[in-house]
């Protein structure tokens, strides 16, 4: 075995958003330690938003788009090391063993392993011709049979699902979208937003199947042919693409010791039951202010938030920082327990930060419509309409007990903008200024909060 030691290596396990972000930020905060980046994947790593926007509606050949530039790990001092995978961690010896038999000292380890997609266990999922799509190789697939089907079957119309079928639309392919809840984005939007993209997707030519999960495939001679649906009914596919959510990528830290429940369990500054280890991104559960609960978010900006504000925690817990820092092994409290982690709000770990707090918010394209939200809507929210839905730019703000907790807004930038700035700053908004047209939100989004 090719042991490699240092006394003061930062291991990043996991190169998207999240971990890229993570190498960039320490660097910024004037980390001097080396730094070893490990992905599984063989590509430089890339933006994997476009992969069901931009890149499946592109023409021939499209190109991902970097993270950073190829020259980042050579300017950075980064160890990189594309395609190859940790296999385990030993948190006694503080080592990290990959599959190429390499084992890697560290000083602190970082878990940006992010999600896989969630397979289907229903007769014939395993035929040709059905895909996900997460990666640059599932998009690479995916683009390649674009170009020689007619019938596209998708199955779960939540963000990814829909982006993929307006793409598929705009190259004039037959479309059908099967959903087994009775609206579109449930879990992720107001019901007038959810109403809004069905009736939008059915404009576009997309056929909508509310209600109506996936039962079973046919096919022949190994190829799909046709999806038939929990209500008996059977849609002709060429190619289809399964859309239904994600599972938080834990196996690693599970067999580590690390408390794990719906995503790797960390504190307010993204610190694992381990005082030495960290997780971020799509795999982390976190104390969310906004949400009054632990949750787990899966976007592009939470990933690079909570790289940011890891970056600084880790910097702050290393030996010789500010006083009242972590110093590391053995800080905090015991293994098996998260230090410092109250219910969301608290103020995590005692390296004299306050806890990860950044506002969430999410964008998708979907053909003509750029859906923006700001916050996190959850049921029984009370609902203020702003604009016209009939000309396709209008926001949707949402209020819980009398106080503005998210907007969603489509092809109204300057709203997502003010909304951001809002929910940041908590100035207050009531139902009736949101709903006035002639109320100026730019002006007074930009307001400085009074302060008590």
């Amino acid at each position: 075995m090719n042991a490699i030691t240092n006394p003061d290596n930062v291991v990043v396990v996991g190169n998207g958003q999240a971990g890229i972000q993570l190498v960039d930020s320490l660097r910024k905060e004037g980390y001097t330690g080396a730094i070893t980046l490990i992905g599984e994947e063989t590509h430089h790593p890339y933006q994997r938003p476009p992969l069901s926007k931009d890149y499946l509606a592109a023409g021939k050949d499209p190109v991902p788009l970097p993270l950073r530039p190829e020259k980042f790990f050579t300017t950075h001092d980064v160890d990189a090391r594309l395609g190859v995978r940790v296999t385990s961690i030993d948190r006694t010896a503080r080592t990290a063993t990959l599959d190429d038999g390499t084992t890697l000292a560290y000083s602190n380890l970082v878990l940006a392993t992010g999600a896989a997609n969630r397979e289907l266990a229903v007769p014939g999922a395993d035929l040709a011709g059905i895909h996900g799509l997460r990666t640059l190789t599932d998009a690479q697939a995916l683009h390649a049979r674009l170009d020689t089907v007619r019938s596209v079957v998708v199955i779960g119309a939540g963000f990814i699902g829909l982006e993929f079928a307006a793409a598929a639309r705009a190259r004039g392919l037959d479309v059908t979208v099967l959903e087994y809840a009775d609206r579109p984005m449930g879990r992720a939007l107001t019901p007038v937003m959810s109403g809004f993209f069905a009736d939008a997707h059915q404009r576009l030519g997309v056929t909508l199947r509310l209600g109506e999960g996936i039962a079973s495939f046919d096919g022949n001679n190994g190829h799909v042919t046709a999806a038939v649906s929990t209500t008996g009914n059977r849609y002709p596919a060429d190619l289809v693409l399964v859309g239904v959510g994600v599972t938080p990528r834990t196996e690693l830290a599970a067999a580590a010791g690390l408390n794990v429940d719906n995503g790797i369990v960390v504190d307010g500054n993204l610190r694992t039951s381990d005082p030495d280890i960290y997780a971020l991104g799509d795999c982390a559960s976190f104390p969310n202010i906004h949400a009054g609960t632990r949750t787990r978010l899966e976007s592009v900006q939470n990933a690079t938030d909570q790289a940011r504000h890891a970056a600084v925690a880790i910097l702050a817990g290393r030996p010789g920082s500010e006083p009242g820092a972590s110093t590391g092994a053995g800080a905090g409290a015991e293994s098996g327990s998260i230090p410092g982690s109250e219910p969301a709000g608290g103020t995590g770990t005692g390296t004299g930060l306050g806890g990860y707090a950044d506002l969430p918010w999410f964008w998708s394209n979907q053909g003509p419509l750029r859906l923006q939200i700001a916050g996190l809507v959850a049921p029984g929210d009370q609902t203020v309409l702003r604009g016209n839905p009939a000309e396709e730019k209008f926001s949707v703000f949402c209020f819980r007990n009398g106080s503005l907790t998210a907007v969603e807004s489509v092809n109204q930038p300057a709203d997502h903008m003010a909304a951001r700035r809002l929910l940041t700053a908590g100035l207050p908004l009531t139902p009736d200024q949101a709903a006035d047209p002639d109320f100026d939100l730019k002006t007074y989004s930009k307001q400085q909060p009074a302060t008590v």
